[in-house]
């Protein structure tokens, strides 16, 4: 038996942040990761010498007193990433299929709006209404500003819905659907994402965009460093099966290998819906259950990691999205044949000649029922399993029509390819633990708001949950749910404040 004053359950980012913020205030920590590689959607993996993010393509709000670089400065990780600040006048560029057009953002909000007028010209009142409503939404969300404030403060806002707001704006179609176009960074929804998650998402990249270098464990590497630093530990291959309590109380966690970890607190990184899997108690009402586990996720993908010939593919430092169907929202509706409506395309400069890039991730829409004939197996690099010949054959057919579509544009790409890689939603299944395999975690529903929201409080007095599903997915939303978890053993408005003056 192993006694911490707190055990958090993963070390995903919201997990390594916990641990990161409760450490340096003095509380003895343990992280238990199944996996071989801590990080969550932070991992990367090498193939043929190139790194590739699982998860993790592009990150905002990096610029000194901006949310993000405040929270990495307490920290104290900061300085110790190695980052690459996007085009200035590009951080998203934005295609279809039919129009020879390339829409770009910019970093800045008047450099956006100036950006877009170049291509939309009659747009400036309709586009400085939308780069006023992105602010106004922010600043009803206290945390994000990283002050205290109360709930009622966003209430108003909840549910707006995005795709109707964007498109009230215009009657030009071309235009409202640049506005959306990077809607796969929430996997937006049509008739379901609010517009505060397109403001808090967009707001974030327009004040400034970056790439992590060598990609994003790093980030977790830190926060690793900064556990151990302050007498914590983390432990790799302890798969938590159960969340044992008694009474009000969690008493310990059980491994599979029934190894026991006690502590004062416990935290949940998993899914709520795993960690309710989990737990043993009474206490957690039937009703609590049902609502957590009927909770929607947002959509999987289909990833191909292409490793590239070097010197031959010019580095694109913005990202790239495409679609070869008018309505931006209507990826996520296909049949096997019309798949895929369209991708969205990360860049991985190379780090020792940044004329060329050296790896591309291309990520198109896939739901997990796609690939249920192989729901029964089971892959990782610490539990090694053969999916077969016909999973194998599946992957090269739908990567092949993937870049079919890419070469739309890039026509020469596979020339470039020296080899690709493919990851389904079983591989984010395995690696991540959700059940479905969703990056985004729940979805949030502007029809419903209040219901996708999930507090970082349980039942339990000791037991907390904290990651992605909680707030907002990404980087900068799961950093954001990581404080509200510890506020809960620790003095908020003291917490911020130190945030903000770092």
């Amino acid at each position: 038996m192993h006694n911490y004053d707190v055990v958090i359950i993963g070390s995903g980012l919201g997990g390594l942040v916990c641990g990161a913020i409760l450490s340096k205030n003095g509380y003895k920590v343990c992280v238990l990761e199944k996996n071989k590689q801590i990080g969550g959607c932070l991992q990367t993996f090498s193939r043929d010498k190139t790194i590739f993010d699982s998860g993790v393509h592009y990150v905002g709000g990096l610029e000194p007193g901006q949310n993000l670089y405040q929270i990495f400065k307490y920290l104290g990780i900061m300085d110790k990433l190695h980052l690459k600040k996007l085009d200035a006048d590009c951080f998203d560029r934005i295609a279809f299929a039919g129009d020879p057009k390339e829409y770009k953002m910019a970093q800045g909000y008047e450099p956006f709006i100036q950006g877009l007028l170049k291509d939309f010209p009659d747009e400036e009142k309709a586009l400085r209404e939308y780069c006023n409503t992105l602010q106004h939404i922010c600043t009803k969300f206290p945390l994000y500003n990283l002050r205290m404030g109360g709930f009622d403060e966003k209430e108003s806002v909840l549910s707006v819905n995005a795709a109707e707001y964007i498109n009230s704006l215009s009657s030009n179609k071309r235009f409202t659907a640049v506005l959306a176009g990077n809607n796969p960074l929430y996997a937006g929804v049509e008739d379901k994402t609010p517009m505060y998650v397109h403001a808090l998402v967009l707001n974030s990249y327009i004040e400034s965009s970056w790439k992590c270098v060598n990609g994003g464990s790093q980030i977790g590497k830190w926060l690793a460093r900064v556990i151990t630093d302050h007498g914590g530990i983390l432990l790799k291959h302890q798969d938590v099966k159960k969340i044992v309590a008694e009474g009000r109380e969690v008493q310990y966690v059980e491994t599979a290998e029934g190894k026991r970890y006690t502590g004062k607190n416990y935290i949940s990184n998993a899914h709520p819906s795993n960690t309710l899997d989990m737990l043993e108690s009474d206490v957690i009402r039937q009703a609590y259950r049902s609502r957590i586990q009927n909770l929607e996720n947002g959509t999987s993908t289909l990833m191909v990691n292409a490793v590239l010939k070097p010197g031959m593919f010019p580095h694109m430092n913005y990202n790239y999205y495409y679609y070869g169907i008018d309505n931006v929202w209507g990826g996520l509706e296909y049949t096997h044949e019309s798949w895929p409506a369209g991708y969205a395309m990360f860049v991985s400069p190379n780090p020792k000649d940044d004329r060329f890039a050296n790896g591309l991730s291309i990520m198109a829409y896939l739901n997990i029922k796609d690939v249920e004939q192989w729901k029964d197996t089971f892959n990782t690099v610490s539990k090694e399993s053969d999916r077969g010949q016909d999973y194998e054959a599946y992957k090269t057919e739908r990567a092949e029509k993937l870049l079919d579509l890419v070469e739309e544009r890039f026509p020469v790409l596979r020339q470039c390819i020296q080899s690709y890689y493919v990851a389904t939603p079983l591989s984010f299944r395995d690696y991540i633990g959700t059940h479905d395999g969703s990056m985004y975690g729940v979805l949030k529903d502007c029809n419903d708001p209040l219901r996708t929201f999930i507090s970082a409080r349980t039942k339990l007095s000791n037991l907390f949950l904290t990651g992605q599903n909680l707030n907002m997915h990404g980087i900068l939303g799961v950093s954001m749910s990581s404080v509200v978890t510890c506020s809960e053993l620790l003095d908020m408005e003291k917490l911020l404040h130190e945030i903000r003056t770092a």
